[in-house]
């Protein structure tokens, strides 16, 4: 059985607090024969941006726990501009779920596109490398309301999934 930290947890936080928006252009290198971009890329640049909304969150070195739901939608083509955001929807004790949203633009007419959604959870660690007390979130709009909601539902999911996992790996 994993311990958890004792004592209270930090005080709550917006969502806005550790919101990231990132950008980036496809290039020749981050295509496949196809012209669009590796799954992996857009995999990569989703747990890079969720990393850096979770660690603003706990102010601390985060891990990744867990890639869940991940669904890509339409591809992204050579040339055309990647946006990632990412927003903690949840906080427990010592981990947080956070949202990512990945939409295209095509440069020359400015039309955007979503392209991926994913939810990833992080742990939070401390100096010695042990998990730490995170911050609650303090969901302040109806659409922070509704995906905190929504998050709580997908965590009791992914803790019976990791007790299926557990019992059957013996």
């Amino acid at each position: 059985m994993k311990s958890t930290p004792a004592g209270n947890p930090p005080p709550a936080k917006s969502v806005s607090e550790s919101q990231i928006i990132m950008t980036e252009m496809v290039l020749p290198s981050d295509t496949n024969a196809l012209g669009t971009i590796f799954g992996g890329k857009v995999v990569s640049l989703i747990d890079i941006a969720a990393a850096m909304a979770a660690g603003k969150h706990a102010r601390s070195v985060v891990v990744t726990a867990s890639i869940d739901a991940l669904h890509f939608v339409a591809p992204v083509k050579l040339g055309e501009y990647v946006h990632i955001k990412a927003s903690v929807n949840y906080a427990g004790r010592t981990s947080m779920e956070v949202g990512v949203r990945v939409d295209k633009e095509n440069p020359l007419t400015g039309e955007m596109k979503h392209t991926a959604t994913a939810y990833l959870t992080f742990v939070a660690l401390d100096s010695d490398g042990k998990p730490k007390l995170v911050p609650p979130i303090a969901p302040s709009t109806d659409t922070e309301r509704r995906r905190f909601e929504a998050a709580k539902i997908r965590r009791e999911a992914r803790v019976k999934l990791a007790k299926d996992i557990q019992i059957h790996n013996g």
